[in-house]
Parts: structure tokens; C-alpha cells; sequence
């Protein structure tokens, strides 16, 4: 099928060399040469629209495009044109009617679909363009189209979809109704219900985060204790489930009811402190509303969430003791709080801000004093994509966490339970530079700066420094991988190692780094393997550790 496009796409060629005077003209504006215009017959008009679509002149080509519809041409191939034409002009709903014209023709059919299932997702209709990514799938014409189907599904499932505006697959023609004539859409479905689980097998090579080498405990001056950490290594098993009904209330607001958990968990008792989960339920609106030349996104929610951890002695793994009252439930929490953002996008400018409050409840430990907090952060990005293959995104946030419970740091490392609630107040700033080389291939590079102000005297003070790299490749439409990595260095200005005067001033880095591969057995069936390393390294010996995490998952999608 794609090659008989690719030879009406050489015909189109041949008659764009028979018509070059004309379109000489027309670079010195349609508008100048009426009369040319008009001249032209159906075949030239065609010929000219695909030459100015290709100098990415879409709306100058819809208008040939037009011009060789009112000049007796309607063929399958001007139909095509003319959709692919408007998705690029970012009329979608004439995008969608121009495909569906094209797809009343056999040998547009699949690809027409394809393109429609695309159309949809740009316009912010996630139902239906799986509805047509499905038929795409399930025909037995076009391997190269039930791949790309297959990858664009799996895309939406992960909501991690590129741009729909690069993956319009640019056969011969290009598609438009004509800027009069628009179709009625079909309605969105009254509802929809997405669900996926994963589970698998992991190794952890330091599973308590143990520091790998004996040490000197100096958080109390007056008796210092030579401390021998034992690592310890194990397998796990990760779970992740995840459910989300919708409920399309409004041409372009939706309510959703949403689930998310995952967990890792131990099957060694002698590993079980390790063991961690979180259960999050949220529910919320989303209003999506695209127009030609703009798309408006605003997301709000109220959520619920609760997490399950072990306070436990990075030396040994056994859950924390004092004064004999076991506190291993110190760190587990429920937190809720309602959030908002918002993301306006054009062209080639975006720019996004978001939200939230909220309440972090731990558990009650009355031995000592508990993390409860007032959680709230604000920031907002602005991003300008230079061309279709580069952008830059600047960064900004501020955060606060107001402790009710846990008093706040003397500056000579002490601790009086007298003393105010900790208060910390978080600046950030960034910036991305993401660079695509090819369809299957892009990379970028980030910088961020993070200054934490601690309330009281500025005991815990930090200025970091973050700098990262991240990539993306496509080996196949099947196959896929992902990796990133960050390295932070923390400047104190005020807080010594151990707490400790004598330790002198605490120094902290931190490298990250993650590689993640996915393989899309079937549409609804995927692999996924992940590398996942840390190491901190800091003269407070304590927390001083290297990790590295290697898990295989099979995750299953219904939608």
C-alpha cells in the first residue's frame, strides 16, 4: 500500500516540474497572483499544495489543496493531503474529517486510521484514539501500521505518548475537507476504564543502605562508638497496580477516580524491614480543550495517600529502639491535600504552573518527637521549542515543610525539645535543553540549583547543585530504552557532620542513575527491565552508602 502512495507521490513530482514558473510566483505571495491561481488546473493546484507543504507552507497549501477540490479533483490521494495538511496546522477536528474521507478508499484505509487514532490523541480524546489505534492494530495489511499502532497504544497507556504532531506518518498526500466544509466528530465515549498491573523479580545489592566500611559514631561528644555495619544483599519482588475510571461530564472536562500503589517486598525475614508500599487514591477533574493554534490543559484532584515504611538502623536493619519502645513505625504516614496545574501550549511556546497543600500524618511515637508537617509547593515552567527537534525549558519552584512536633537545630548541632517546630523553606530554579537527532533518538541535559532556609538559625542551610543528562532510543517499534542520570552536590553552610562541632562541616554528594528497556511483547503485554543505581558519600559516615537495584517486571494493560 505504501509503495503505491510513494509512486502517486512521484507522479505529483512530475507534475510539479511542468508547473515551476508558476510557483516562482507564488513565493512572492499567493495573494499577489490571483490570476495564476485560477489558472491552474487540478493536477497543478495538487502538485503545488505538496510542494508548499513540504517548505512546511500548510496553510498556503491547504488553499491549493482547495483550489484543486473546486477545480474538479477528489481523489482518495487529495483527501489524505488534506488531513495530514490541517494536523499540521493543528486543525484537528478538519483533520479528522478529511481521514475519515480517505479512509472510504481501500488503499488508505489502514493508514487513515492510523493518522485518525493520532488526530484524536492531539485533540486530547484518549478513548477514541485507542478506539482507532485498535482497528489499525487488528488489520492483516500493513505490518509496518500494527507496529506503529501497537507502539503509539502503548504510549497512552504509559502516558508518556511524543508529540502526536511528529508521528503523523507522511505518506503522499496530506489531508484536508477544505477551510468551509467541517465534519461533525464523532462523540467521546460517556465513559472509560483503564487499568494495569506489574509484578516481578529484583536483586538489591545493599538492601538497608548500610555504609560499606566500619566507622566511628561521634553523635555523642563524650562517648564516641566504633560502629561495624553489616551489608546485606537480597532478592525482592516490585508490584505496581494502577486503575483510573472516567467519566467524560463535558465536551472537554472530564471526572476521573483514580488508584495508584506499588510496593517492594522482601521475601527473606530477615529482610523484611525493607519491606515498603504506598496506596494513593485520588479523585479530580481534567479539562482538555484544543484549537487550532492552541491547546489548554488543567488538571485538579484531591488526593489520599498511605505509605508503609520501617524506621530501622542502616547498620544492622533491626527496627530503631529507645528506651526499649520499639519505633519502627516512626516513618509511616497518610497524607492528603488537594492539587492543581495548568499547561498552555502553542506552537512553538508553553508554559505550565502547578500547585498543592498538604497534610503528612505519621505515626505517634511518643518516645520521641513525630515528622508531622504542613506540606505546600508552588512552581510553574515556560518552555520554547526552537524547532521541531529542540526546546528549552526553564524551571521554577518554591516549597515549605512546617513540622508541628520535631524542634529545630541550635547552631552548635543540638536539639532542645524546647525549641520552635523545624520550618524549611525550599528555592528552585533549572533549566533542560533536549535535542531530537532522529525519530527514534533524542537527548537533553539539565541544571538545577535547590536552596533549602532553615527557619530558626539556619542550622540546616544548603545550597545544591544538580547537573543531569538524560536519553531516549528506539531500537524497533517494539523495543525502547530510557536512561538518566544526576549527580548533586550539597554545600552546608552551617551543620556539621554527626551534629557534631568536632566532626567539622558536613559535606555531602549524591549520584543517581537509572536504565530503564521496555519491550511490547503485544499490545496489551510488555517487559520491562531496570537498572537502578545510587551512591552518597558524605564525612557523616552514617549515611554514607552505594546501591544498585536490578529488576525484571511483566506488566499487563486492559484499557
Amino acid at each position: 500500500m505504501l509503495a503505491r502512495l510513494r509512486q502517486s507521490l512521484d507522479t505529483s513530482r512530475t507534475a510539479l516540474s511542468r508547473c515551476l514558473p508558476a510557483a516562482a510566483l507564488l513565493v512572492l505571495g499567493l495573494a499577489a497572483t490571483p490570476d495564476s491561481a485560477l489558472a491552474m488546473t487540478a493536477d497543478e493546484a495538487f502538485a503545488d499544495g505538496n510542494r508548499l507543504f513540504r517548505d512546511e507552507l500548510y496553510w498556503a497549501a491547504l488553499l491549493r489543496y482547495e483550489q484543486a477540490a473546486d477545480a474538479g479533483m477528489s481523489s482518495p490521494l487529495l483527501h489524505y493531503n488534506v488531513g495530514i495538511a490541517h494536523y499540521k496546522a493543528r486543525q484537528y477536528r478538519r483533520a479528522a474529517a478529511a481521514f475519515k474521507k480517505a479512509a472510504a478508499y481501500p488503499q488508505l484505509e489502514v493508514i487513515a486510521h492510523y493518522n485518525l487514532g493520532l488526530t484524536a490523541y492531539a485533540a486530547g480524546y484518549e478513548a477514541e484514539a485507542l478506539t482507532w489505534f485498535r482497528k489499525s492494530r487488528d488489520q492483516k495489511r500493513s505490518k509496518e501500521i500494527r507496529s506503529l499502532s501497537i507502539k503509539a497504544m502503548a504510549r497512552i497507556r504509559e502516558e508518556r505518548l511524543i508529540e502526536a504532531e511528529e508521528q503523523v506518518v507522511e505518506a503522499p498526500v496530506i489531508v484536508s475537507t477544505g477551510p468551509e466544509r467541517e465534519l461533525e466528530r464523532d462523540p467521546r465515549p460517556f465513559h472509560a476504564f483503564d487499568f494495569y498491573a506489574r509484578a516481578g523479580f529484583g536483586t538489591d545489592s545493599n538492601v538497608y543502605r548500610s555504609p560499606t566500611e566500619s566507622y566511628v559514631d561521634q553523635s555523642n561528644p563524650n562517648n564516641p562508638v566504633q560502629v561495624d555495619p553489616v551489608v546485606q544483599s537480597g532478592s525482592f519482588v516490585p508490584v505496581s497496580l494502577g486503575a483510573k475510571y472516567l467519566v467524560n461530564s463535558f465536551e472537554h472536562e472530564s471526572f476521573f477516580v483514580r488508584y495508584r500503589g506499588s510496593g517492594r517486598f522482601y521475601p527473606d525475614e530477615m529482610l523484611e524491614n525493607a519491606n515498603e508500599y504506598i496506596n494513593e487514591l485520588a479523585i479530580g477533574t481534567e479539562y482538555i480543550n484544543n484549537q487550532e493554534d492552541r491547546q489548554n490543559r488543567v488538571f485538579s484532584a484531591f488526593s489520599v495517600a498511605q505509605h508503609k515504611d520501617t524506621y530501622f538502623d542502616p547498620d544492622d536493619g533491626t527496627a530503631r529502639i529507645i528506651n526499649g519502645v520499639d519505633i519502627g513505625d516512626r516513618l509511616s504516614y497518610l497524607r492528603y491535600g488537594p492539587e492543581i496545574s495548568t499547561r498552555q501550549s502553542w506552537k512553538r511556546f508553553a508554559f505550565s504552573l502547578w500547585g498543592k497543600g498538604q497534610l503528612w500524618n505519621y505515626e505517634n511515637t511518643d518516645e520521641v518527637p513525630e515528622y508531622d508537617h504542613e506540606y505546600f509547593r508552588v512552581g510553574g515552567n515556560v518552555q520554547y521549542r526552537f524547532t521541531q527537534t529542540s526546546l528549552l525549558r526553564f524551571v521554577g519552584e518554591v516549597w515549605q515543610r512546617h513540622f508541628s512536633d520535631r524542634p529545630s537545630f541550635e547552631l552548635d548541632g543540638t536539639q532542645p525539645l524546647g525549641n520552635p517546630g523545624v520550618v524549611y523553606a525550599y528555592t528552585q530554579y533549572g533549566v533542560l535543553a533536549r535535542q531530537r537527532v532522529t525519530r527514534s533518538f533524542w537527548f537533553g541535559f539539565k541544571y538545577n540549583r535547590t536552596d533549602r532556609n532553615d527557619q530558626y538559625l539556619g542550622y540546616n542551610d544548603y545550597v545544591r547543585d544538580g547537573y543531569g543528562a538524560e536519553l531516549h532510543f528506539n531500537f524497533s517499534d517494539r523495543f525502547r530504552l530510557d536512561a538518566d542520570a544526576i549527580y548533586r552536590i550539597y554545600n552546608f553552610s552551617n551543620a556539621f557532620a554527626y551534629n557534631n562541632p568536632a566532626a567539622g562541616r558536613k559535606t555531602l554528594e549524591t549520584a543517581d542513575g537509572n536504565i530503564r528497556a521496555i519491550f511490547d511483547m503485544s499490545w496489551d503485554l510488555r517487559l520491562i527491565g531496570e537498572y537502578t543505581y545510587r551512591d552518597v558519600v558524605s564525612n557523616d559516615a552514617r549515611i554514607d552508602y552505594d546501591r544498585s537495584l536490578i529488576m525484571l517486571s511483566l506488566q499487563w494493560d486492559y484499557e
